[in-house]
C-alpha cells in the first residue's frame, strides 16, 4: 500500500530525489540502486518507484528532451539505473497467480528510439503474470496491428517520450478503426509526454494511459475485453 508522507518526510525525500538524480547524472550506478535501497528499506520498493525513480525519471528525462548536458553513456547509465530497481520493484509484486495473462503487444512508436519506458513496462508486466510481445523501437502501425491478429492480443501499448513520435500513434489508431478492429482491439498509449499533456491521450486515439510502469498492470486489467480477439 503507498504510504502518506508528512511534511517533514516529504522534504525529506526531496533531498533523497537531488540526490538520485544528481548520481543519474554523474553516471553513479551502484550509489543510485543504494540510495533507493535504502529508501525502499524503510518505505517497500513500491513507494521508492513512485516518490524517487518516477519523478527522477521525468526530470531527467525532460534535461534529455533538452539535449544539454545529458550524453548516449549517461543516459545508458541512467536506463540500467531504473531497470535494476524496477527489477526489484516486479519480485516484491511477483504475482502467486499461475494463470498467464495477455497477451498484450508493446513496442515504441514509429521513430520513437526511447526505449527505457517500454522496458520498464515490459518488465513489471511479466513479473505480474501478463505474456508480453516487445516489439521493440521504431514499430510501424502496420507491424503493431499484424501482431495483435496474428498473437490474438486484444490490447496493443505504444510508447512515446517526445510530441513528434507521439503524433504517429495517430496512425495505429486510424488502421485499427478502418479494419474494423475498433472493438476488438483497445490502444494503450505511455511515456512522458503523455504526463505532460494529459489530452494527448484523446488527440491521438488512445483508450488509456498511466504515469508509471507500477500502473500499467491495473490499465491492462481495466482495458482487457470480455471476448478475447479470435
Amino acid at each position: 500500500m503507498v504510504q502518506h508522507q508528512s511534511k517533514s518526510a516529504s522534504a525529506g525525500t526531496k533531498d533523497i530525489k537531488q540526490r538520485l538524480f544528481l548520481q543519474m547524472i554523474r553516471s553513479e550506478k551502484d550509489d543510485a540502486i543504494e540510495t533507493v535501497a535504502q529508501y525502499a528499506v524503510r518505505h517497500g520498493y513500491e513507494n521508492a518507484v513512485i516518490n524517487l525513480l518516477d519523478p527522477v525519471l521525468r526530470q531527467f528525462g525532460q534535461v534529455w528532451a533538452s539535449q544539454e548536458n545529458v550524453s548516449l553513456a549517461q543516459g545508458y547509465v541512467a536506463s540500467r539505473i531504473a531497470e535494476e530497481i524496477m527489477l526489484r520493484a516486479s519480485r516484491d509484486q511477483q504475482t502467486a497467480d499461475l494463470n498467464i495473462k495477455g497477451p498484450v503487444v508493446i513496442g515504441n512508436a514509429e521513430d520513437d528510439y526511447h526505449a527505457l519506458g517500454r522496458k520498464l513496462v515490459v518488465i513489471f508486466l511479466r513479473a505480474r503474470g501478463w505474456q508480453v510481445y516487445d516489439m521493440g523501437n521504431d514499430v510501424l502501425p502496420e507491424v503493431f496491428v499484424e501482431k495483435a491478429l496474428e498473437v490474438h492480443a486484444p490490447i496493443i501499448g505504444v510508447s512515446a517520450m517526445m510530441m513528434t513520435t507521439a503524433l504517429h500513434i495517430r496512425k495505429v489508431r486510424e488502421l485499427i478503426d478502418d479494419r474494423g478492429l475498433t472493438d476488438k482491439i483497445k490502444l494503450a498509449v505511455g511515456g512522458a509526454v503523455f504526463n505532460f499533456r494529459p489530452e494527448l491521450v484523446g488527440e491521438v486515439g488512445g483508450d488509456g494511459t498511466v504515469r508509471n510502469a507500477l500502473s500499467v498492470p491495473d490499465l491492462m486489467n481495466s482495458l482487457w475485453p470480455s471476448v478475447v480477439l479470435v
